[in-house]
């Protein structure tokens, strides 16, 4: 209620404030000498101010209001000029005329203005609110969307929990109703090691996934780095005889990264590569730099992916091995996403597929962090 009181108050006084000027101007031509021609031209042309501020405050109505005061107050004046000085009357009858027009306009404009300041503010307030109640919705939608992305990895994981469960039950029960072979016992004591390791794998992998440490930084070579996860693969390469070339290596560069993690990326793509080739291939393993980024692809021989597999990568939980668990390539992508870069795949224009992996050359700032040259 304070408010309101308050702009009735100022209102009030802005009101009172143009009645004292025009009732000033009207006592000041009243007592003016009419030899004075010059000071009661510039008190007629005063007149002008007085309407013009009512328009423009309090609208064409202010406007008007202020005229018949004008009129009542300077009447007098007026009607004694008329006798002795007719020339005089006739100037104050049109300037106040002409200016109490001119404020009637003037407040036709600002009452046009004040509507069109009203309207943008109402539809300033509607966008607020439709803002207000679409970030509300893209927050349920992500809750939603959490939700279900969150539902979706349990059913995976309790999916691919199923199949080890299932072999560790059968074994357990074969041992348990001790009529199994010595040639049976030992089989079944090998299931129970494997699919416990398995299990053990599986929600390791899963972990990573889920909680993924954030990076330690650091200047890498990253020639050397591309080397020490080569050297690692090689024993696998040979048992698949498969043959790693690595190429363009020459031009190495420093890159700021966490040396473990991308080792963990780079031999888990090789390693993939290495069993997709299997046999009588060549897996390349190609650096190359563009202005910000390094660049690192890795190029197998074996036979590709389907698009509808293309799509699915990086999900967690799919594979097309039978013994996979699904989590390395989504683990290495959340990796890379950590470091800024981008991880990608696609088939190969004749046989076999090239992982790619861009990452900036420097670490990447975090929100609201500053480059520091």
């Amino acid at each position: 209620m304070s408010i309101p009181w308050a702009n009735l108050r100022r209102a009030r006084w802005k009101a009172a404030c143009i009645a004292a000027l025009i009732l000033l101007l009207a006592v000041a031509t009243w007592f003016t000498p009419p030899h004075a021609v010059e000071l009661h031209n510039i008190l007629h042309h005063l007149n002008f101010l007085p309407f013009m501020v009512a328009g423009m405050i309090f609208g064409w109505r202010g406007a008007l209001w202020a005229l018949f005061f004008a009129v009542l107050v300077q009447a007098p004046s007026i009607a004694r000029h008329w006798t002795w000085w007719p020339m005089d009357a006739q100037d104050q009858v049109v300037e106040l005329s002409i200016f109490g027009a001119a404020g009637i306009i003037a407040g036709f404009l600002s009452d046009r203005e004040r509507v069109q300041r009203k309207r943008v503010e109402a539809t300033k307030v509607e966008l607020e609110q439709v803002y207000t109640e679409l970030r509300q919705k893209i927050d349920q939608m992500k809750k939603a969307e959490r939700l279900s992305a969150a539902g979706q990895l349990a059913a995976s994981l309790a999916h691919e929990i199923r199949n080890p469960l299932a072999s560790i039950s059968g074994a357990a029960g074969i041992l348990k109703r001790g009529h199994a072979s010595a040639a049976n016992t030992d089989e079944c004591l090998g299931i129970l090691e494997k699919e416990s390791q398995r299990l053990n794998k599986l929600l390791t992998n899963f972990l990573d996934f889920a909680r993924p440490r954030l990076p330690r930084y650091q200047r890498v070579d990253s020639g050397h780095l591309i080397e020490s996860v080569a050297s690692l693969a090689r024993h696998s390469a040979i048992l698949h005889d498969v043959e790693l070339v690595i190429e363009d290596t020459a031009r190495t560069h420093e890159i700021e990264c966490d040396a473990e993690q991308l080792k963990q990326v780079l031999l888990n793509l090789i390693i993939n590569a290495v069993q997709a080739t299997e046999g009588h291939g060549t897996v390349h393993i190609r650096s190359f730099s563009l202005p910000d980024r390094l660049c690192i692809e890795i190029c197998d021989e074996g036979t590709g992916v389907t698009p509808d597999q293309q799509d699915k990568m990086f999900d967690p939980f799919f594979t097309t091995k039978e013994s996979g668990t699904g989590l390395g390539l989504a683990i290495a992508a959340n990796i890379v996403e950590q470091h800024g870069g981008l991880l990608s795949g696609s088939n190969n224009p004749g046989k076999g597929m090239t992982f790619r992996l861009e990452l900036p050359l420097d670490r990447p700032l975090k929100p609201g962090e500053i480059a520091v040259a």
